[in-house]
């Protein structure tokens, strides 16, 4: 099944090879296909979920696919999914139809081309979501950076090769070094039980000496954090956003950046958690910094696209939060949000690229007073809004709460500060709606503009009921990720090194009723936190009570 999501949209490309391109009288043809062949993906998706065990006993990947690729080095075309893969997945299949819908209209050259490489691009991003082979994986990673790059750099707008450039090499920057890491474990592998290995399940169980893991989890988190982005490695993401056509930028904000923050999750922590832990301070003191940044920012776009750009970096940086502080709330919360994050944000460049299909511009001044002319797309752009400042009962506050939760018990001091994002967010998206569809209508350009036709109800209508659906009845998404979830939060927090207290001889261990400062029931691993404050009391009730040997 999971092997059919991959290579559907490629049989979709390569169907549209075949089909002549000559005078452009086949672009409906063409435009059929690709849409099917989405639409295709999407419902395989939902077979996965309908098809997947979220007991909370079925923690383990399913829908495994296993088959010797390269056996000299122990590299095989390994496939499974959990949880989180699945509404990645799912997530994956329901915005790549929407983007090419938002295609219709805006796209008119080289429409062969753009469909085949929008399918190759959503094949590339499912096969991260469920590559269980670090080497699959970063073929996967690395290939999806093509069809991006030749969707901004041909369809996009003025500066557009500019844009493209600076995306594929910030990229290219952090993946080569993900590389090296990956080598590295492989090599690690083989020092340890004489065989290479790129089976990530194998590689969870390597016992890395703490220094290696250091520049190892550095490694394998440039590049995620550069696809996210977090500040302040997210100076590509405005010019690609603005530069990319509508399609580009839907899928750029609602699938890939999502890949950072599943690196993060799937591979950095639970690959090097001692790292992974002394790390997560600086992670979530640069996530409230983007946080803060991306809105203050977004304030002062004039832009409609750069501002929703900006609006992503402050976002993310609430999932980088959740993950920062890896508890069970802020671990599900962050993934939460890049689900929400998708839906919305996808939302919001299509209506961006409606109105510029519409008036050739995207400048905030250039309109107001919409919602005379256009109250239909007025009232599912506050839905959109709404969510996207995170308003109760919309899909963003349920991810926002739980990241906000979780980092809370980790340490309070990082959530007053992101708080102070989620009323800026509030203040420079209201703001913008306001400017755009309220108050008078003075520009004569924007009478007479038509409203929603039937092909935006089919785009729109789908994001605006999912997000106020993810709002509703969150614990459909919740349920099934909890699971796994749970079991990557416990494999880190598991092998965080708290084993100095087990050494403690049972004479120096406190007694259930003795009168001490120290808690005497341990906390459960997904509510220690922060990881390096047990560590620290461990080490000094050693010294205090002169207590030699014993090591880790």
């Amino acid at each position: 099944m999971l092997t059919l999501a991959i290579v559907t949209p490629i049989i979709g490309a390569i169907l549209l090879m075949l089909i002549p391109n000559r005078d452009g009288s086949k672009d409906a043809l063409i435009r059929y296909v690709a849409l099917g062949a989405s639409l295709a993906v999407f419902a395989i998706t939902l077979a996965l979920w309908a098809g997947f065990d979220s007991s909370a006993e079925a923690a383990a990947f399913q829908f495994v696919e296993r088959v010797p690729w390269i056996p000299a080095f122990g590299i095989d075309y390994s496939l499974g999914m959990d949880g989180l893969s699945l509404m990645l997945l799912v997530l994956t299949g329901f915005l790549t139809p929407i983007a090419l819908l938002s295609s219709w209209e805006s796209i008119e050259k080289k429409v062969k081309e753009f469909s085949i490489f929008m399918l190759l691009l959503e094949a590339s991003m499912l096969g991260v979501f469920v590559a269980l082979d670090i080497f699959l994986f970063y073929i996967f990673w690395d290939f999806v950076l093509i069809p991006m790059y030749f969707l901004i750099g041909i369809w996009g707008y003025d500066q557009r090769i500019y844009a493209a450039i600076k995306f594929i090499l910030y990229t290219m920057a952090g993946s080569v070094l993900m590389l090296v890491a990956i080598i590295g474990l492989s090599w690690m592998h083989q020092t340890m039980t004489g065989e290479y290995s790129f089976d990530l399940l194998k590689l969870y169980e390597l016992q890395i000496p703490e220094g290696t893991q250091y520049w190892l989890f550095l490694a394998f988190t440039l590049a995620f954090i550069i696809k996210v982005p977090l500040f302040p490695f997210h100076t590509w993401l405005p010019d690609a956003h603005v530069q990319a056509p509508t399609p580009g930028s839907v899928i750029l904000a609602g699938v890939m950046l999502k890949m950072g923050g599943y690196g993060l999750i799937r591979l950095a922590f639970p690959l090097f958690p001692e790292a992974a832990l002394y790390f997560a301070p600086l992670l979530a003191t640069l996530s409230v910094i983007a946080i803060v940044y991306g809105a203050l920012v977004a304030m002062v776009q004039p832009d409609m696209k750069k501002l929703v750009a900006y609006s992503s970096v402050s976002h993310m940086g609430f999932v980088i939060l959740g993950i920062a502080a890896f508890n069970v709330q802020g671990v599900q919360g962050a993934s939460y949000q890049m689900l929400a994050h998708g839906i919305s944000t996808g939302a919001l460049f299509c209506i961006v690229g409606m109105l510029s299909d519409r008036r050739h511009t995207r400048q905030i001044s250039e309109f107001g007073g919409l919602k005379a002319t256009m109250p239909r797309l007025t009232a599912v752009m506050l839905i959109i809004t709404l969510s996207s400042i995170g308003l109760p009962g919309m899909n963003g506050f349920i991810g926002e709460f739980l990241i906000m939760l979780g980092a809370f018990k980790w340490d309070p001091r990082f959530v007053v500060i992101a708080a102070l994002g989620v009323i800026l967010s509030a203040v420079y998206m209201l703001w913008m709606f306001q400017r755009v569809f309220y108050g008078k209508l003075t520009n004569d350009h924007n009478t007479g503009l038509p409203d929603l036709s039937f092909r935006e109800w089919a785009i729109v209508g789908p994001l605006a009921a999912a997000a106020i659906g993810m709002g509703v009845v969150p614990n459909v998404l919740l349920k099934p990720m909890e699971p796994a979830v749970q079991r990557l939060v416990e494999r880190v927090q598991a092998r965080q090194p708290l084993r100095v207290e087990a050494v403690l001889p049972e004479s120096l261990k406190p007694k259930p009723n003795a009168p001490t400062a120290e808690k005497q029931t341990p906390a459960r691993p997904q509510e220690v936190a922060p990881a390096v404050r047990p560590v620290t009391v461990a080490a000094e009730t050693l010294a205090s009570r002169n207590v030699s040997g014993g090591g880790r």
